[in-house]
């Protein structure tokens, strides 16, 4: 009688990372440290700004800076909560360098970094990634993995920032006024933030898998690749956004996400696992 052997498919193997990775990552200390920071920050934020608010603006030498009418600059603060989300399209506050536009949720694309590198720069260092290809030969199973579970990941940090932000807008007894956008568009915000965090995602894979062990290398590369986009996430998510910044911002990570799959695929079957 001839024997015959399961045979596990593209769908079973990827399965199967996927939960080991998700298990590995949810055992782990950092995650849930970085998911705390991701809810704590804005409340910070918001209650530090309203403290500042009013105060005059000194430069690093402690002079007063004035105004164009050569009056002393004052702090601004929020004006609403949604502010730590973002702004309206054509406002200048989105491109602004300012305490506002800078101490926002887009942030927290920077802090994917850390957690993405730190995860797979700690496989690498302990000899995990070796043990695993050598019972299982199939690198963009890893690959695909990592990006899908760096994904949701983040879509979970931006969720966490996202209840931060309102918990930080109550205390501060701040506005939740809309103003010149609604319900709808603030969903279609949120859900181009989630496509954009693909195209992050995919970067800081492909640059923890070129670092191998080397966190500091990743982590370096990864955030001065990721700069030359930062700019652009309030143009493609901001807070009137419609079903068009949705599909641009998933369309472009799906795009991201196949190409640099693919150069880590390759970068795996061409270097050596440790």
């Amino acid at each position: 009688m001839e024997q015959k052997f399961e045979r596990f498919s593209f769908k079973k193997r990827l399965n199967s990372m996927i939960k080991l990775d998700f298990k590995r990552l949810f055992i782990s200390r950092y995650f849930y440290i970085i998911i705390g920071c991701c809810i704590i920050a804005p409340i910070l934020i918001l209650v530090m700004t309203k403290m500042m608010e009013g105060s005059p603006m000194t430069d690093q030498n402690g002079n007063t800076i004035l105004d164009e009418q050569g009056n002393p600059g004052l702090m601004e603060g929020f004006k609403n909560v949604w502010q730590m989300l973002g702004s309206v399209s054509g406002s200048n506050t989105g491109m602004s360098m300012d305490l506002v536009s800078m101490c926002n949720i887009n942030m927290m694309y920077l802090g994917i970094a850390v957690l993405v590198c730190m995860f797979i720069s700690s496989e690498f260092k302990c000899g995990y990634v070796k043990n695993l290809f050598t019972r299982r030969s199939n690198k963009i199973d890893y690959v695909f993995s990592k990006t899908l579970v760096s994904f949701i990941v983040g879509t979970i940090m931006l969720l966490s920032f996202f209840i931060g932000s309102l918990i930080g807008g109550a205390i501060v007894s701040i506005s939740f006024e809309m103003v010149d956008f609604n319900m709808l568009n603030l969903i279609m915000c949120l859900l181009s933030k989630f496509g954009l965090v693909l195209v992050f995602a995919s970067i800081f894979v492909v640059m923890s898998v070129a670092a191998k062990d080397k966190l500091w290398l990743s982590l370096l590369v990864g955030l001065g690749a990721s700069m030359l986009l930062f700019m652009m996430i309030p143009t493609i998510s901001p807070l009137d956004s419609t079903f068009m910044n949705v599909l641009l911002s998933f369309v472009g990570g799906l795009m991201f996400a196949f190409a640099l799959g693919t150069v880590s695929n390759l970068i795996l079957k061409k270097t050596r696992l440790i």
